[in-house]
Parts: C-alpha cells; sequence; structure tokens
C-alpha cells in the first residue's frame, strides 16, 4: 500500500523545520512512502524543495502560483499524489519513525475511510506549568479527555484528529473534494479553524464513519515559546470558540465532540482538579486550575462573539 504523505509550507523562515518534517517522512520503516512537498506560493521555497530533495524519485514538489492557504495547498499536494492513501502532516512536526507503519495497518485489518494517530508536544522552550493538559489541543497536542471514552490511550473511532496526524483512503478524499477551502484558516476577519472537523463531518454523513484513531500512530508537534504565551493561548482559545459556532452553523452534526468534551471538563476535570489542589496542594496545581477556568471563560467568549456573526 502506497502512502502519499503532504506537507505544505508557505515561507522560507519556516524551511528548517520543514525539512526536519520531510526528512521524517523518508525515513519511515514502511517500504511505499511518497513524500509530496507543497510550497504555498513561495518560488524561493520551491527552489529549496527542488536543490534538497529533487533527485529523489520518492519525492513530488509542486508550487502554487500564488498564496492560497493550507487547505488548498494540501488539496494540491493530494491532486499531484500517486498513493492509496494521502496523509497530512505540518511542517512544524516531526512523524516517528513507524507512523505511517502503525497507519497502514488500520487499513489493511479495518474498512475504514480514514485514520489517524497520536500528538505529542516536543518542548522547544519548555513545557508550561500553569497549562492543563485537558486544553493541549490549543496547541496541536492530543489533551487529555480525547479518544474513545475520552481515553487517549485507546484506540477506537473518533469525529477527526488533528491535521498533522490524519489520513484518508485516495478515493475518499478524493470523492469528498478534499478540505474546503473557505474554512482552511484565516479569511478577512473571519478567523475560522477547522478544516478537518468539516471534512471528517462531510465524510460521517457520506460513509458513516469518522477516522480511525490508534494511539500508537506518532507525530510530535513543536511547541514554540509564542504557544506557551499566556496571552496567545487565551487569544486562540477564543478563536477556537469562535470556529466552533461556525462549525455548528455550516456542518450542524460536527458539534457532538465538543458538548462531550464540555461535559467531561466540568463533571471530571474541574472536581479531580479541586480535590488535588486539596490533597496535595502545589502551585502548579493551583496554577493550572486557575488557567483551566480562564481557557473555558475565552473559548465561551469566542463562541458568543460568533453567535453574532454565524447565525
Amino acid at each position: 500500500m502506497r502512502v502519499s504523505v503532504v506537507v505544505c509550507t508557505h515561507a522560507m523562515d519556516r524551511y528548517t523545520d520543514c525539512y526536519e518534517a520531510a526528512r521524517s517522512v523518508l525515513d519511515q520503516t514502511h517500504d511505499d512512502v511518497e513524500l509530496v512537498l507543497v510550497s504555498d506560493g513561495d518560488e524561493a521555497v520551491a527552489d529549496r524543495f527542488r536543490a534538497d530533495f529533487g533527485d529523489r524519485a520518492d519525492v513530488r514538489i509542486h508550487c502554487n502560483d500564488e498564496n492560497v492557504g493550507l487547505a488548498v495547498s494540501r488539496n494540491n499536494g493530494a491532486a499531484v499524489a500517486t498513493g492509496d492513501v494521502v496523509a497530512f502532516l505540518d511542517d512544524d512536526a516531526i512523524a516517528d519513525p513507524s507512523w505511517v507503519a502503525e497507519l497502514v495497518a488500520v487499513y489493511e485489518q479495518r474498512d475504514v475511510p480514514a485514520a489517524g494517530g497520536r500528538m505529542v508536544p516536543a518542548w522547544v522552550a519548555g513545557r508550561p506549568s500553569f497549562l492543563p493538559d485537558e486544553f493541549y489541543w490549543l496547541i496541536g497536542v492530543t489533551h487529555r479527555g480525547f479518544g474513545p471514552d475520552g481515553d487517549p490511550e485507546q484506540a477506537g473511532e473518533v469525529r477527526n484528529t488533528f491535521g498533522s496526524n490524519i489520513s484518508f483512503r485516495m478515493d475518499v478524499f478524493e470523492a469528498l473534494d478534499g478540505f474546503e477551502k473557505e474554512i482552511g484558516g484565516r479569511t478577512g476577519d473571519k478567523n475560522l479553524q477547522g478544516e478537518e472537523t468539516e471534512l471528517c463531518a462531510r465524510m460521517q454523513s457520506e460513509y458513516g464513519h469518522g477516522v480511525y484513531y490508534t494511539p500508537a500512530a506518532v507525530v510530535a508537534h513543536k511547541v514554540f515559546d509564542y504557544r506557551t504565551d499566556p496571552g496567545w493561548l487565551v487569544d486562540r482559545a477564543f478563536w477556537q470558540g469562535y470556529s466552533k459556532r461556525g462549525m455548528e452553523v455550516l456542518v450542524p452534526e460536527s458539534t457532538g465532540d465538543e458538548s462531550d468534551f464540555l461535559s467531561s471538563l466540568l463533571f471530571e476535570s474541574v472536581p479531580d482538579r479541586l480535590d488535588g489542589v486539596v490533597t496535595s496542594p502545589s502551585l502548579a496545581g493551583v496554577l493550572q486550575l486557575i488557567f483551566l477556568f480562564v481557557l473555558t471563560a475565552a473559548v465561551g467568549a469566542g463562541y458568543l462573539y460568533g453567535a453574532t456573526v454565524w447565525r
């Protein structure tokens, strides 16, 4: 089974990280992997791709005519890919050597349209003691409460995994026309995020299945220092809340996971953390409890703002 892995980037200042992501794809243990590199309208990036990888038969390179955003770049990468499966990896992520092999194992053993795995943090500037792991999704990392029955260690079907660790059978991806370009990133003043959610909701409606989650398929996401800044995290949480409202309007069937997560947060995580602060008090425990409420409020504020825009 051939797996085409699409990696997109848009500027030279991200090239070093993108190169490391690309190398992690080429170092996979699975014996039939195709790397598809997409430059989002930057010819200098495309030239570096050609210089570093152009002589390899297992690499395809595409340069967009202009900057079109991540969703369209991924679609363009899939369009030139030749695999039976198309997978996506961010330009600031590192795939475990067995990542593709674990995804292939799912497709060979199960009749599923899509498969994805677990995201783990690669702390560039150190782990912030105040950030509760229930909100690791803000930094693109699998969080506490994710997965079948809220267990990230358990394999099974979920609505969608992160966009840096998700794959589709190629015929399914093509039949669904790929990612929706209006959702893939910031468009004007509408900072709408969630192209994976939207695509997987359509897939669920069409095929009756979400993404099969296998925690053994691991990708490390680099967490740079700006992503551990409290202000950045609150802003990110706000726009995620806005996006969740947008998803409710655009794809009503996509909202179940958020409701389950909120219920788990309020009725499981908060009581557990309160108990921990009382029985084993620590500064980190107190800070995480406070920030849990702050981030929840930020998501709620973004959702309410989104309700004034998305009706």
